[in-house]
């Protein structure tokens, strides 16, 4: 008689978990920090489309996910190196020094372009790694050693340059990376790839869960999910499609999306990284090795800095000294924490690195068509970043409060 009266029990739990003000509690403790990126993009389209009926134009849509591609592909390693608990200031330098590396390789000594993009991939990853080893071999803080790459790193790249100090870039393969736009048929048949994929893996982690004895949740979830994430690529693939199609830039960018949160979510050396953020100490007593998981990381970031020069390179179909610098560093660090993923470590997700880059991008493209000067543009952006970092804030000491409470 017990079993038969507990039996209910389950599903009345499933309800309040899933109910309106459980969703509403999980949205204010930053546990769906996803949802409340995506309410905060829909506000920003609705007003400037209000302000500017051509911001929500498939051409200007389109020439958004151009400008965001670099910066969400550098934004990929600011999250890997943020899981972490470190900070990562010489991304945005050594994007452009990687750029010019590849400029000067095949446009000056006629290297094949495809060369010239592992070059510049290495050189990232070079610096990556000597850059971690002086965090973990000497124990300097992260933010010291990367605030003198920072530096040291603009000097290198003046001196790649040399006297010319600009290099434009003909039609090669390196200008086809975002000057390439996919048919319509056969963005339709990305898009249908993609959503397969998609649904595959959620159900096989379903299976998965259920081949355990664990709770696989109710379906009804995961059909949700699988259809919000397909309303959004059919939407997606239309708009762009309405224009000049799904750019290349755009793919490899989600690929890069793919690749690094199923690294991060699904393997070992995923969880290692959040097992240091987390607690550095306890990962180390529990035999992680952290100096070999913080090297890599800051390779991984610097490597991704250098993919996303190549893309900056490529749109702008040309190098110079200014390259990697600007705004760029601010972009590419203020995206990942907007969109939730934590500047104290072992809490974040990939997604968050595209997602910022389309808040920041958004804003950005927003006030660039409103015609606003750019002391203003720097302001709100700046106001934006603190507004983030203080809702982290916020939401980490609520959960330490709710904890030792």
């Amino acid at each position: 008689m017990s079993t038969t009266a507990e039996a209910p029990a389950a599903p009345e739990a499933e309800r309040e978990t899933f109910s309106i003000g459980a969703a509403l509690r999980r949205l204010g403790r930053g546990e769906l920090g996803s949802v409340r990126v995506l309410i905060g993009i829909a506000v920003i389209w609705t007003i400037f489309q209000l302000a500017n009926d051509r911001f929500l134009s498939a051409i200007n849509l389109s020439n958004l996910t151009l400008q965001i591609a670099a910066t969400a592909t550098i934004s990929i390693g600011v999250v890997l190196v943020l899981l972490l608990g470190e900070i990562d200031l010489s991304v945005g330098i050594v994007s452009g020094l990687a750029a010019a590396v590849m400029a000067v390789l095949s446009v000056q000594h006629g290297l094949a372009p495809e060369l010239a993009i592992v070059a510049a991939l290495v050189v990232g990853a070079l610096i990556g790694c000597f850059q971690g080893l002086m965090v973990t071999a000497f124990g300097i803080p992260s933010f010291v050693v990367t605030l003198a790459g920072l530096l040291g790193w603009q000097g290198v790249l003046l001196w790649v340059l040399g006297d010319t100090g600009s290099i434009n870039l003909p039609p090669s393969t390196i200008t086809d990376l975002t000057g390439t736009f996919f048919d319509p048929v056969v963005g339709w048949v990305i898009a249908i790839a993609a959503i397969a994929a998609y649904a595959a893996s959620l159900l096989l982690a379903r299976r998965r869960r259920v081949a355990a004895e664990l709770d696989p949740g109710p379906l009804a979830s995961v059909a949700l999910r699988i259809a919000l994430v397909a309303a959004a690529i059919v939407a997606a693939v239309a708009i762009l499609n309405a224009d000049r199609g799904v750019p290349l830039a755009a793919l490899i960018v989600v690929v890069l999306m793919v690749v690094f949160s199923f690294i991060t979510e699904r393997t070992r050396y995923g969880r290692h990284i959040f097992a240091v953020g987390g607690n550095a100490e306890a990962a180390r007593r529990a035999g992680i090795r952290i100096s070999r998981i913080r090297v890599s990381v800051f390779a991984l970031a610097s490597a991704l800095a250098a993919a996303g020069g190549v893309l900056a390179a490529s749109r702008l179909l040309s190098v110079n000294q200014q390259s990697g610098g600007s705004d760029l560093l601010l972009l590419a660090i203020a995206g990942p924490v907007v969109a939730g993923t934590s500047l104290f470590g072992g809490r974040g997700f990939v997604w968050s690195a595209l997602l910022g880059a389309i808040v920041i991008g958004s804003i950005s493209n927003g006030m660039d068509l409103l015609g606003l000067d750019s002391d203003v543009k720097f302001m709100i952006t700046g106001a934006v970043l603190l507004g983030a970092v203080t809702i982290d804030a916020a939401t980490r000491l609520r959960r330490q409060t709710a904890t030792s409470g």
